[in-house]
């Protein structure tokens, strides 16, 4: 059975202040050492991979080790290889060493394209360097590049988020994932005073960024990801529904097996232990409750069959039935929710699924 591979890279040259995923400050020798101790796991688990994702922290920066790293698994010739980069680091080298390794994707984390943006997030790179990094790309011959781009931020505008979309699909982006900032406990911009749109002012920039991506022709696919025909995540989407995938790495998360299981945030016990050590947080994944709630997350929604599968189709229908239509549209097929009902996907899943 094929199923995804991610790779958590754990490292970074600096930390920006929202981030709260696991990262650790940049050195070779780690570096050398961590890549070893991912290529220990992957022929310790086996597996015939068609997606691999390395996520992060700044995957980049072990661009020399990544073909060391595909070597050691079983990977399909047509899979999707997912490298997701700091359009500082897009170098001509760099991009042609992982287009020489097999990456045939890759993922910017390019946020805006305002340079007043880029400082309010404290992002390393400037908005040359995402143009070069987009250029340096191409020239390497990717030809399927995703762009992250952030929502929400101080004293941002519609017109903001027109220009850094416009700028995006000008420069060749095929994918956008469009998230709304969140401000994490325990970061830099939990400590601060932030002058944030209020609640009201960031759904009209949502529903303003999902009406202009579809306007470029970004179709919506899921609640943050917008892509050409063709050009969605086909690794992410092994999450929202209910794929299995192996993780590896410290603070990687996986659904592989018939279990879902996690390693510590702890780089150092990972590469020290002959197999990573997981911890299992559910033993029988799966079920009406979670499967439903992914698949909400996707614009193709929930189909009355695939609830019918759990016995939950009449529920799945009067469930829905209450609910207003600006937020979920009920068909003879299914349901799904409309960008209105994203905006209040917990609330609006919660009434779906439990009633």
């Amino acid at each position: 059975m094929r199923v995804g591979l991610y790779i958590h890279i754990p490292f970074c040259l600096s930390k920006c202040p929202y981030c709260d995923f696991y990262s650790v400050p940049y050195s070779r020798l780690k570096a050398q050492e961590y890549t070893e101790a991912v290529i220990r796991n992957i022929r310790h688990y086996g597996g015939h991979f068609d997606t691999v994702y390395f996520g992060g922290g700044t995957p980049v920066l072990l661009y020399e080790h990544i073909g060391e790293i595909l070597d050691a698994a079983d990977i399909a010739g047509e899979a999707e290889i997912t490298v997701e980069a700091n359009p500082c680091m897009c170098e001509p080298r760099v991009l042609e060493i992982l287009r020489s390794a097999g990456v045939n994707r890759l993922s910017l984390g390019v946020q805006s394209m305002s340079e007043r943006e880029l400082v309010f997030l404290g992002r390393r790179h400037t908005v040359k360097q995402t143009e070069d990094a987009f250029r340096n790309a191409v020239k390497a011959g990717f030809d399927n590049i995703s762009a992250d781009m952030m929502i929400g931020l101080e004293s941002q505008t519609a017109a903001e988020i027109t220009y850094t979309a416009e700028k995006l699909a000008k420069l060749g982006a095929k994918h956008i994932s469009a998230y709304l900032l969140k401000i994490e406990e325990d970061t830099p911009f939990a400590k601060r005073e932030l002058t944030l749109p209020d609640e009201d002012s960031t759904a009209e920039l949502y529903l303003h960024t999902v009406r202009t991506l579809e306007r470029l022709g970004f179709a919506q696919y899921e609640i943050s990801s917008f892509a050409f025909p063709g050009c969605e995540s086909r690794h992410n989407l092994k999450y929202w529904r209910c794929g299995e995938y192996l993780g590896i790495g410290a603070a990687a998360h996986s659904y592989y097996g018939g279990k879902r299981f996690c390693t510590a945030r702890d780089i150092s016990g990972f590469i020290n232990a002959p197999v990573q050590k997981v911890t299992v947080t559910d033993e029988e994944p799966g079920g009406w409750e979670e499967y439903a709630m992914l698949k909400l997350r996707l614009t193709e929604g929930l189909t009355f069959a695939e609830a019918e599968r759990f016995g939950k189709a009449e529920e799945l229908r009067r469930n829905a039935a209450g609910l207003p239509e600006k937020l979920v549209r009920t068909t003879e097929s299914g349901i799904r929710l409309t960008p209105e009902g994203f905006l209040v996907s917990n609330a609006v899943i919660g009434k779906i699924v439990f009633g």
